[in-house]
């Protein structure tokens, strides 16, 4: 035990690879030479992390301080993710991607690399983000989403999605290749996107149209307040900085 880690004695741990303070690694994880983990992680049980690639270019694999990768996990070299990273189980991450701070990537889901993602993005399980998708701020990505990139597969055309501050993306629903989801817009459930998009906009169907504000929904707990903006009354597992940033916003209709 070094630097107060906890290793499990079936870990493989290359020599090259940068481990930081108090880091828990599980049994038969493996930790590939162009990596470095910040302090205070925790990487579970049968995971692969910094599996080496051609598209890598070479580039480490970063894990921000005070992350969590879920066991049977799978991260690729060449990507950097800030702190408190979270994952489910059987995560799939591919190179050059970017990413802010507490991502969360729930199980089964894959990020296909090549991706830049902004600070408190929610994925819940099985979503599907394909390469070169451009996510933003305080994004809620719901199960079994799909963002596409190629507009006539198969084909060596890539054009990624882009999800601008504070979009929700309703369960199962497909973002089309080259589509903007735009600040605020709501896509509902089962939702095939095609179109340009407003802001704060409710956008459903298939294929989807816009429907209303999404200011228009009103919570279902016998308040009948607005349900979006969300941020005026879904603050869980945010920072209070977080929360008074949004309050500001708020207050002056920016969000």
């Amino acid at each position: 035990m070094e630097n107060n880690n906890l290793i499990h004695p079936t870990a493989i741990i290359s020599s090259k690879a940068i481990i930081g303070k108090n880091v828990q690694i599980g049994q038969f994880t493996t930790i590939y030479d162009n990596v470095e983990i910040a302090d205070n992680t925790i990487i579970e049980g049968y995971c692969e992390i910094g599996v080496q690639n051609n598209l890598s270019e070479g580039k480490k694999l970063f894990i921000g301080e005070n992350s969590h990768i879920r066991s049977h996990s799978i991260f690729y070299e060449g990507s950097i993710f800030a702190e408190k990273l979270i994952t489910g189980h059987r995560v799939t991450v591919r190179e050059k991607t970017i990413a802010g701070k507490n991502l969360q990537i729930g199980t089964l889901s894959d990020i296909q690399g090549h991706c830049t993602i902004g600070n408190y993005v929610r994925m819940h399980s099985n979503v599907h983000i394909g390469q070169h998708s451009k996510i933003g701020n305080y994004i809620w990505i719901f199960p079994y989403v799909v963002l596409t990139n190629d507009p006539h597969p198969p084909s060596e055309v890539m054009q990624g999605v882009e999800v601008e501050d504070f979009a929700v993306i309703s369960t199962m629903s497909v973002i089309l290749p080259g589509i903007k989801v735009s600040t605020g817009c709501l896509i509902g459930a089962n939702s095939m996107l095609s179109i340009k998009t407003e802001p704060n906009m409710l956008y459903s169907g298939n294929p989807a149209k816009k429907i209303c504000e999404a200011s228009k929904i009103r919570l279902k707990d016998g308040s009948r307040r607005p349900a979006y903006p969300w941020t005026k009354h879904f603050h869980r597992g945010y920072p209070q900085e977080v929360i008074k940033e949004w309050e500001e916003l708020n207050s002056e209709r920016i969000i």
